[in-house]
């Protein structure tokens, strides 16, 4: 029975025992650790791992921010070509809804004014050719007749 009580006792201290080390820093399969537990274990050469990753995390980042550059200024590229194509539609609107009394032709140039009563007038005759006075309200723009039938803005007088 001395045996029993003993492993008994021995049982009990073992649920006392408080181990001081850390339960993350050990463990019971030290066989599948990926580092070596022994001194009797294989030597152990750390990579450049962390270097490389490292590296290769910047010249990502650089790469990854010179195609953003890009695609930036792409996009400010298409932004000027739909503003310039919306100021073509606008400009072609009005053209197409002032009087002309001739058919204009493509590839040459006219010039569209504003009347008192805020119609528009195309006319061959430039704002420079009418001398002193001016027979409309304001000049507003040169236009050329582009093939498709929309009008190029050769001088806009609407911002003045």
């Amino acid at each position: 029975m001395n045996r029993i009580a003993a492993h008994m006792a021995t049982n009990k201290e073992d649920k006392d025992f408080i181990n001081p080390i850390d339960p993350d820093k050990i463990t019971d399969k030290p066989g599948h650790l990926p580092y070596p537990h022994s001194i009797g274990s294989p030597a152990f050469t750390p990579t450049r791992e962390g270097a490389i990753k490292s590296r290769a995390y910047k010249v990502m980042e650089e790469q990854c921010d010179m195609q953003l550059g890009q695609i930036k200024e792409q996009i400010a590229l298409l932004a000027k070509q739909a503003e310039a194509l919306k100021q073509r539609v606008n400009i072609s609107k009005a053209v197409y809804g002032a009087e002309m009394n001739f058919e204009p032709l493509a590839g040459e140039t006219y010039f569209l004014y504003a009347r008192e009563n805020g119609r528009f007038v195309l006319s061959l005759i430039g704002n420079d050719e009418w001398g002193k006075s001016l027979p409309y309200a304001h000049y507003v723009a040169a236009v050329k007749l582009l093939s498709d039938h929309t009008w190029e803005v050769i001088e806009d007088n609407t911002q003045a």
